[in-house]
């Protein structure tokens, strides 16, 4: 198993399996399992529990299995199975042999079932969906018996035999479990276990089956048909632990998974909900599941962000029982960091405006050296061509500023990166008032350090006009502009909260020529602009494509503290 990272802080997760060790229990052996529908792409909630369960059964020797849940044919496909295991390989993490599906034990489902008729402890029920739902009761108050709950053993195996022969619609039977309608939980009075589905072909088993199990009843006995020795599973399945535990201690099966809940990853500007995820793809809200803007795996990925960067995260954050917000700036904070130790550095200028420098000779080129990182020698450096006219970017210049500006300013200074010291002489406007030229002249005595007593004010960043590179940049930023879009009741729709500013896209910057051989994926800190990743979609060597991954800085936090 990959990702060898040093073992993650004590939880309490953690700290019942060294109790489960010290008492022998389940053979001193520790045997895990992600088990994702294959409804949709993986988001970063997701990832907790990949880097929870695979990293447990690393940490302790253990095994991890990957399960696909396939048992609602009708919202599932290959698609999402293929991206499902590119993410989990993608974070790291690598379950050899040990591919499953649900689907994979849809036999020995059907026997399971027939047992606990045969036991008495399961029947079909005519009931419709509507029905169910009126019988089931309340929180306050008791369910009421199905009428067909007292089904004689015979016909119930009979039906159920008919069921899975395809003779009745969809919705007219169930085969419910029989426990206890006046249970206080829920999840107890009487849930169904299998349910009629005609017309799908399942991404495995094609046409054989038309009748499918629930998730509560196919999850434990899976997990038991395994070896799964502790079940990691989301808060809001807790409810669902006393059925779970009725399944396995009520057919014959040798082995008994432990269930253990954790709480659930929120993050704050995005929602983390597969329908509304699914929503926002269908009508158009972004490009598709990978889109740069989105929470899945997929999408941060061509973002930019890196494997190592949401494994962090995932250890920042914890595992707990209590459910809480995390802030979208801790997940920008551990890429920033990783970024900012292993990006190579380039220039890029996104609103390029055009600098002559009068007194450096036509026709000539020069090559300078640029380090790749300031702080890692062992990076080593690149060449970048230098000559008369360049473009820097708008921001840097203005005719007059403040004396805390530390930019380009008519009859002022500034150093170029890696370059010479400039002076603005003169100011070239069209017609319309707006400046599209200045004329500059340099220093041909200030390459490399200062020289002894010269003050200039600032920094910034170029590329030289006959050998940049055109390229698209596109700026993305948070998808939403509310903290919790979807628990906002103010508002009609979480889409209301949609940021209007997610994205801006620049066709028109330029960038270093040694950026036309960058690779899809590769990283960069633009200097002086963010950190940027080549679109391992769109772009190619002719038409580079630049996603920006983050800023330099938390922009948001800024934005925070002066709306206190």
């Amino acid at each position: 198993m990959t990702a060898s990272e040093p073992r993650q802080s004590s939880n309490f997760i953690r700290q019942i399996i060294d109790e489960d060790l010290r008492q022998g229990r389940h053979g001193g052996r520790v045997h895990t399992r992600f088990p994702p529908e294959p409804n949709g792409y993986l988001h970063i909630g997701h990832a907790k529990s990949i880097c929870l369960n695979f990293g447990i059964a690393r940490d302790y020797g253990g095994l991890c299995n990957l399960r696909f849940d396939d048992t609602n044919p009708h919202k599932e496909n290959v698609e999402y199975v293929e991206a499902i295991k590119d993410d989990v390989r993608w974070l790291g993490f690598d379950w050899g042999d040990r591919l499953f599906y649900a689907s994979d034990y849809f036999d020995r489902l059907y026997h399971y079932a027939v047992e606990l008729i045969e036991a008495g402890k399961a029947y079909v029920c005519d009931l419709t969906p509507e029905q169910v739902r009126e019988y089931r009761g309340t929180l306050t108050e008791p369910g009421r018996e199905s009428p067909y709950r007292d089904r004689p053993v015979e016909e119930n195996l009979d039906l159920f035999r008919r069921m899975r022969e395809g003779e009745f619609e969809d919705g007219s039977r169930v085969l419910r479990a029989r426990i206890d309608m006046a249970s206080p939980n829920m999840n107890m009075r009487d849930p169904t276990l299998y349910r009629i589905r005609h017309g799908v072909i399942h991404h495995q088993t094609g046409e054989e089956w038309c009748i499918y199990p629930m998730y509560d009843f196919t999850h434990p006995i899976s997990d038991a048909l395994e070896g799964i020795t502790h079940s990691l599973c989301t808060l809001e399945f807790e409810d669902h632990r006393p059925l779970y535990d009725w399944v396995l201690d009520n057919i014959s099966i040798d082995c008994h998974p432990q269930q253990i809940e954790f709480s659930r990853l929120n993050l704050q500007y995005t929602v983390m909900s597969k329908r509304k995820l699914t929503q926002l793809v269908e009508e158009g809200y972004v490009s598709d599941w990978d889109d740069p803007r989105m929470p899945t795996i997929a999408g941060l990925r061509r973002r930019g962000y890196t494997p190592a960067s949401i494994r962090e995260f995932i250890d920042r954050i914890g595992v707990t029982k209590a459910d809480n917000s995390v802030e979208m700036g801790m997940l920008e904070a551990c890429i920033r960091e990783d970024l900012d130790a292993n990006a190579p550095r380039r220039m890029a200028v996104l609103h390029p405006l055009k600098v002559v420098i009068e007194n450096y000779p036509e026709g000539r080129e020069e090559i300078l050296s640029a380090p790749n990182h300031p702080k890692n020698e062992g990076m080593g450096s690149r060449e970048i061509p230098f000559g008369r006219e360049l473009y820097i970017d708008r921001a840097d210049f203005r005719r007059e500023a403040p004396r805390k500006y530390k930019r380009l300013v008519f009859g002022g200074e500034v150093r170029l990166r890696n370059a010479y010291v400039i002076r603005c002489d003169r100011v070239i406007e069209d017609d319309d008032g707006e400046i599209v030229e200045l004329r500059c002249s340099y220093d041909p005595a200030t390459l490399g350090a200062n020289p002894e007593g010269r003050k200039v004010k600032g920094v910034i960043h170029w590329v030289a006009a006959d050998r940049a590179l055109r390229a698209e940049v596109r700026l993305y930023d948070r998808l939403f502009s509310h903290p919790a879009p979807d628990a906002d009741r103010s508002a009609a729709s979480f889409l209301d909260h949609l940021n209007p500013d997610s994205l801006h896209t620049l066709s028109h910057a330029l960038v270093e020529p040694s950026l036309g051989q960058a690779a899809p994926g590769e990283r960069f800190q633009f200097e002086r602009e963010g950190y940027f990743c080549v679109d391992g979609i769109d772009s190619t060597p002719e038409n580079p494509v630049f996603n920006r991954v983050v800023t330099l800085r938390d922009s948001w936090a800024r934005m925070e503290q002066k709306r206190g």
